[in-house]
């Protein structure tokens, strides 16, 4: 049986990701030589939901399953702004610039988390908190490295960065090569423009 490491998530607009790059250039400049390994800015996105290893078998219930949950809501605006790490600034796994998203976002989301753990796939143990990864801080990271990477955390300031209209909701296809990951859209599911 064949499967594909899979997720689904919400794409990001140029301009934005050229902010975000901005944003990622300012932090490697100011970190130097500690052992994160930072997204590159067309990997950068809004995952709702992470899924693993998929069978292709499967495919066709996941792309269901998006249909039924984008097919009753309008296109919405999400916006960007703020930085901080997963679990906490003084001991950063995951670097990340904060996503306000509206309810029907939200919504969405544990939509597509319970019907995807109704066909097997692990249900999410944490609350939805929309984010952008920028960068995953190495397990070899020393704790001088940890420092550095708290201490510029808690001092950079981000602000507002722009807001992405949200039209689709894809299902991805994560490919881990030598030069990192390669995203392959799967399917594409629309949100309601006529509601």
């Amino acid at each position: 049986m064949s499967v594909v490491r899979a997720f689904i998530a919400v794409d990001l607009p140029p301009d934005l990701q050229e902010r975000l790059a901005q944003v990622t250039s300012e932090l490697r400049e100011q970190m130097g030589d500690v052992p994160v390994r930072w997204v590159p800015a067309q990997n950068m996105h809004l995952t709702l939901k992470f899924l693993g290893d998929v069978s292709l078998n499967n495919l066709d219930v996941l792309a269901d399953i998006l249909r039924g949950e984008t097919a009753d809501r309008e296109p919405m605006v999400i916006s960007l702004g703020g930085l901080g790490a997963y679990p906490k600034t003084r001991r950063p796994r995951v670097i990340w610039v904060g996503v306000e998203a509206p309810a029907a976002m939200e919504a969405i989301q544990r939509g597509i988390d319970k019907q995807t753990g109704r066909v097997g796939y692990a249900r999410d143990r944490r609350p939805f908190s929309p984010h952008i990864t920028l960068g995953r801080v190495s397990r070899n990271a020393t704790p001088r490295d940890v420092r550095i990477i708290g201490d510029i955390l808690n001092i950079k300031k981000v602000g507002f960065l722009g807001v992405a209209r949200v039209r689709e909701i894809h299902l991805y296809r994560s490919d881990l090569q030598s030069g990192g990951a390669v995203y392959s859209r799967l399917f594409s599911a629309s949100l309601n423009a006529d509601k």
